[in-house]
Formats: structure tokens, sequence, C-alpha cells
């Protein structure tokens, strides 16, 4: 029922909750950056089974200014509140924007140009299918999008694994990192967790992640 959820979020004017969501923004540096100097950092978070509100209280706690929903179907039967025709009007309730970038979706096929070897670290086929596609032009234009973005306001990559390292959201954030940003993932309330490369990852000269295959991870 969405109007529920409406009014289980909608604690304050739009200028309230970003006024808020700046205060707690300058008071956490590893969230937001120490200084205005620095690059806003990125963010990522699964909805998981919360409810809607627990989900913007993380949101708003963490400084979001748009969710960036990286699923490639962007609905759940078993959490409709999280369906993209549905999630928006909430959010923006909250002060917060809402994005669907398909582009960098999961659930990928195998890549038949790529060899096996090239991203043979993941033993879990529907990672090392993600890490085939990563190296598409759709992939880099999208996460250029992405970064573009983040750049502008704080962005909370939104997938809907609970943890990072079991979604692919973990081989958007090896790229971001690779390309010099920050990321930190949203664990829970009072949880932020710094992003670090994914041991295995080689980042090319030209900005390309790749997983030999050394030594396989299980997950």
């Amino acid at each position: 029922m969405p109007r529920a959820f409406s009014s289980e979020v909608d604690t304050g004017s739009r200028e309230e909750n970003a006024s808020k969501r700046e205060s707690r923004a300058r008071s956490d540096p590893i969230a937001t950056g120490s200084s205005k100097d620095e690059a806003l950092p990125f963010f990522t978070i699964g909805h998981s089974n919360r409810s809607l509100a627990d989900f913007v209280v993380l949101l708003t706690a963490a400084g979001i200014d748009r969710v960036v929903d990286i699923r490639t179907v962007p609905r759940s039967r078993s959490n409709p509140q999280f369906n993209k025709d549905t999630l928006p009007e909430p959010l923006a309730a909250a002060g917060i924007s809402y994005e669907h970038l398909a582009d960098l979706g999961g659930l990928r096929g195998k890549a038949r140009d790529v060899p096996a070897s090239v991203n043979g670290f993941w033993s879990n086929e529907s990672f090392r299918n993600y890490a085939d596609y990563a190296l598409s032009p759709q992939f880099h234009a999208s996460l250029q999008h992405l970064r573009d973005e983040g750049h502008r306001r704080r962005c909370a990559i939104m997938c809907s694994e609970a943890v990072w390292w079991r979604c692919h959201r973990r081989i958007v954030a090896d790229y971001l990192i690779a390309s010099g940003e920050t990321v930190v993932h949203i664990m829970g309330e009072g949880r932020l967790e710094p992003a670090r490369l994914t041991e295995g990852a080689v980042v090319e000269s030209d900005g390309t992640v790749v997983y030999p295959a050394t030594g396989q991870l299980d997950l």
C-alpha cells in the first residue's frame, strides 16, 4: 500500500529533509568526504526485505540525494515497495531522487568473446558473467554516467541483495575504486563500511578491471 509507506517516511518538508541530510553529512567525514574540496564518495545499498521507512532512514543518515537502481529487473514480488513504479514517489517525499540504470544491471549471460581465463577468478558463474559484461561499451558508458551523477550529488547504488559481497554491485564498486573514486557500503543503521578493491582484481592501464584465474573465489 503505497500511501502507508509514504506516511511513514514523510516526516517533514523536502527542504527540512535536505537540511537534515546536509547536517549529517557535515558531521560524518567517512560518509561524505571530510572537506568541501574532496570528491563526494559513492555509496552502495541493498534493499533486501527492509521496510521502506527503514530504507529511507539509512539513506538520509548517509546524506544521500539520489538512488541509482542497478537492478536489471527493477521490481520485487516479495518487496513491492521497491518496485520502480512505486519507489520514486516516497523517495521524493524524503528529498531523494531516483534513477534506474539498466545497463549496470546484473543477470548477464555468458560472453562468448571473452576467454574464460580473463575473469576466471570468479568461481560463481553470475559474477564471472558480469565481470565479462563489464568489459563492454554499454557498461562503461553507463558507469561514466554514474560517475558524472556522483560528482554532482551523493548517490547510493541500489540492488536487492542485503550484503555487497553477494551482489554484482561489488564489481561496480571495483570499477569506481579503479577510477579513483571512494566507495562506502551502507550495511545497516550506524554501519558504514569503506569499500576496497576485490582481492584478485587487476586494474589495467585503461581502467578496465579483470579478475584472472590465479586463485578462484568461492561465494
